[in-house]
Formats: C-alpha cells, sequence, structure tokens
C-alpha cells in the first residue's frame, strides 16, 4: 500500500494558501527586521530567514509544474549580485564579505520567491495585509510610549515624542525608515482601493494611518520621495490616457523634464534643505560623504568589498570615529555601492535599478491594468529614497527590488525575441 503522507505533503506545500501565508510571513520579517534583531538578536532573525529560505525553497519544487521558470532572472540583477560576491577576492574584511553576501542573496530568494509564486495583484495584496498590520502596530507603540506611560522604549528605538507631534519610529528604528515604510504602504493601500481587493471603509482607513505615520515620521527625505510620487503618479495617469500611438513623444519629454528638474533640484538643493527645514541631517550625510570620499581613492574602482548594513571594522569604524556617530550606512544607496564595490558596481546597481524602472514604467503607461502602476511608482519611491539613504540595498528594500525587478522583467524582456516559438524555422 502506497504512503499517502508523501503526496498529501507535497499537495500542501504546492497549495496556494501555503504559497500565500508564505508570501506574508516573508514580508513581514522583510518590513520588521528591526523588530526581530531588537527581540531575537541577529542569530534569530538569521535563523527565521534561513527558515524562510527553505520553505520558499521546498515550495517552489512542490509547484514546479506551475512555476513558469523561463527568464526567471534579469541579467542586471544576476550581474549586480555576482559582482557583490566576486567583491570577497578583494575585500578588506572577507569573511564579513561573504556572510553579508549570503545574506543578500538570502533576501534576493525571498524576494524571487514572492514574484514567482503570487501575481501581482496577489503580491499588492499581501503587501497591504503585511504594512497595515506593521503601521498599526507602530502606532500602538507610539501611543503607549509617549500618552500612556510617557516614557521611552530603548530596545525598540522609540523615543515617545507622538505627543510632542513627532518624530516618530514605530517598528522601524528610524522616522526615515517609518517614512519610507509608510510612503510605500500608502500607494499599496492605494492601488488596493483602485483594484477594488478590500473594502472602501479598510482603504479609507489604511490610507488615513499611512498618511498619518508619513506626516509623523518628520523625515524630511519621505517628504522629498513624496513629492517626486505624487508627480510620477501623475505623469503616469496622462500617460495611460494618452493616445498609443503618441505616447512614445509624452515619454520623451517626461525623461527630459525629468533631466530639468533634477538640475533644478540640485542647483536649489540649499534652498530645499531649508524649507524641509533638513539642514542637521544634510549635515551629517555631508560629513558621512566627505569621510568616505577619503577612503574612496584607495579602491576607486572595486571598492572596499561587500558588506550591505555597515560592520564595526575599519574602515567604517574610522569613519564612525571621524563624524563622531556610529553609522549603520553610508545615507545613500548610491554612495553605498560606491564605497563598497566601486565605480563597477555603482554602474552595475544604477543599470539594474534604472533598467527595471524603465520596463515597469513602460508596463505600467501601456496595461489597462491598474497593478501594473504598484511596481513602477515603488521603483520610482526606492530610486529617489536611494539618494539620502541604503534601505535599496538590505532586507525589506533589496526584495522589493528583486520583486518588481523580476515582475518586470518578465513581461517585458529581451529574451522575448529568443523564445523558440519565435523563432524563425530552420
Amino acid at each position: 500500500m502506497a504512503d499517502p503522507i508523501a503526496p498529501a505533503l507535497r499537495r500542501f506545500l504546492g497549495s496556494a494558501r501555503f504559497a500565500q501565508a508564505l508570501t506574508l510571513a516573508i514580508l513581514g520579517v522583510g518590513f520588521a527586521t528591526h523588530a526581530l534583531r531588537s527581540l531575537i538578536g541577529w542569530p534569530g532573525l538569521i535563523a527565521v530567514v534561513v527558515a524562510l529560505v527553505a520553505l520558499a525553497g521546498v515550495s517552489l519544487v512542490a509547484r514546479w509544474q506551475a512555476v513558469d521558470w523561463y527568464g526567471v532572472l534579469p541579467l542586471s540583477l544576476l550581474v549586480f549580485v555576482g559582482w557583490a560576491a566576486a567583491s570577497v577576492l578583494w575585500s578588506e574584511y572577507p569573511a564579513t564579505t561573504v556572510v553579508r553576501v549570503g545574506y543578500l542573496i538570502a533576501f534576493g530568494l525571498l524576494g524571487l520567491y514572492v514574484a514567482l509564486a503570487r501575481d501581482t495583484i496577489q503580491v499588492v495584496r499581501a503587501a497591504g495585509d503585511v504594512l497595515r498590520v506593521l503601521l498599526g502596530a507602530s502606532l500602538a507603540l507610539e501611543v503607549l510610549s509617549g500618552v500612556l506611560i510617557d516614557l521611552p522604549i530603548p530596545f525598540l528605538g522609540i523615543d515617545g515624542n507622538l505627543v510632542a507631534g513627532g518624530p516618530v519610529q514605530g517598528l522601524f528604528g528610524t522616522r526615515n525608515l517609518l517614512g519610507f515604510v509608510a510612503l510605500v504602504a500608502a500607494l499599496t493601500f492605494v492601488v488596493e482601493w483602485r483594484t477594488r481587493s478590500v473594502r472602501r471603509p479598510t482603504a479609507i482607513a489604511s490610507m488615513v494611518l499611512a498618511g498619518a505615520m508619513v506626516l509623523l515620521s518628520g523625515s524630511p527625505t519621505t517628504f522629498v520621495s513624496l513629492t517626486v510620487l505624487l508627480v510620477a503618479t501623475v505623469a503616469l495617469y496622462g500617460l495611460r490616457r494618452a493616445d498609443p500611438r503618441a505616447r512614445w513623444r509624452w515619454q520623451i519629454g517626461l525623461v527630459t523634464g525629468g533631466i530639468v528638474a533634477l538640475a533644478a533640484g540640485f542647483a536649489a538643493r540649499v534652498r530645499i534643505i531649508e524649507l524641509l527645514d533638513a539642514r542637521g541631517e544634510f549635515d551629517v550625510r555631508l560629513a558621512t560623504w566627505r569621510e568616505m570620499s577619503r577612503y574612496l581613492d584607495m579602491n576607486p574602482m572595486q571598492g572596499w568589498g561587500w558588506a550591505g548594513i555597515w560592520p564595526t571594522s575599519p574602515p567604517y569604524s574610522w569613519i564612525a570615529l571621524a563624524t563622531g556617530r556610529p553609522h549603520a550606512s553610508g545615507l545613500s544607496a548610491y554612495v553605498d555601492v560606491y564605497f563598497q564595490l566601486g565605480v563597477i558596481g555603482t554602474v552595475l546597481f544604477a543599470g539594474m535599478l534604472g533598467l527595471a524602472l524603465v520596463r515597469a514604467w513602460l508596463l505600467a503607461s501601456a496595461r489597462r491594468a491598474v497593478v501594473y502602476v504598484w511596481p513602477a511608482l515603488v521603483l520610482v519611491v526606492i530610486a529617489v529614497t536611494s539618494f539620502a539613504e541604503s534601505y535599496a540595498l538590505v532586507e525589506g528594500g533589496w526584495m522589493l527590488i528583486v520583486i518588481c525587478a523580476v515582475k518586470a522583467a518578465r513581461d517585458m524582456s529581451w529574451r522575448d525575441a529568443w523564445k523558440p516559438e519565435l523563432a524563425p524555422a530552420l
């Protein structure tokens, strides 16, 4: 008599319900890494990530026949990760680089699983459910800290400033990360509402929660990203309703306008900083980048070796000593990649992010379904935030890039020209 357990287990691991639950767990861990580290430490977090990777692998094996494996990963993503892995050869801290590259790959694999196992609308729904819980829990903890007990919660990094109007940190440790997550959440909740994925009262309450957390974060970086996101949303709205035959002209006009806006923003950067009352944050970043530039001349092409979240060993400890404060990143994904992977790594990272954004943008402007807007605008938020934060290089931010890049590449890839059914008969 055949053992009925193995087929039943395979059906369970390959079921849509298991994939849904695992996706929720992956996104929850990706966005809540700070809280998990605070509660169970690095060993506990790594154990959770390894367990999720193992479950994702088993689930993909069980769903093998249902997954379209053709052109799974964009080459730009593979090349960037490959260069980060290769940096162990010249890294000044090779053991750390090996571990941190593994950490990067682990979250990349989790993002890949989400992109392969769930449709885009299912990803949006899962992200909405996770972000509602995390933002709601963040607000509850801020009320507890700032109103009920009137004391900070140091191990979570909560200062208890809610009564003063912020800034607040929630479960994310810093106001800038809270602002980034709240902005992604607001976008996700709007797409949920437009696709009727949740009931109207739930959608409205979710958008109010996300908007409140954006404001309470008091993050100048988030306010700049919000402004760009609103402009991008209006532009995308217009493109989706433009005549398809004339759409390319509008695209060129938008690219030109974007370049002009970047130049104008750079020229007026001092005034913008003053308007945002962000002089203190800008001075911290400037001091950090100035110290980083002193060491960049030693390894300009290949960098010091991949680290992701900054370790406490040299040269990072030297930068902390010179600036008078510890840093977990270079406070800019682009500068961070330049420092860790050199000019080559920076070009590869910018190319990977830029290619994913272009693909997602073209899909969002051409496809009728509203859900295609989500990857494009998420990548806009990441690209803009990356000028002042390094979230795109680690954990949830990196996972979002992988999800959006894979989704965009699978719908718009140069590999389509080489598909057997499209190739000319011999």
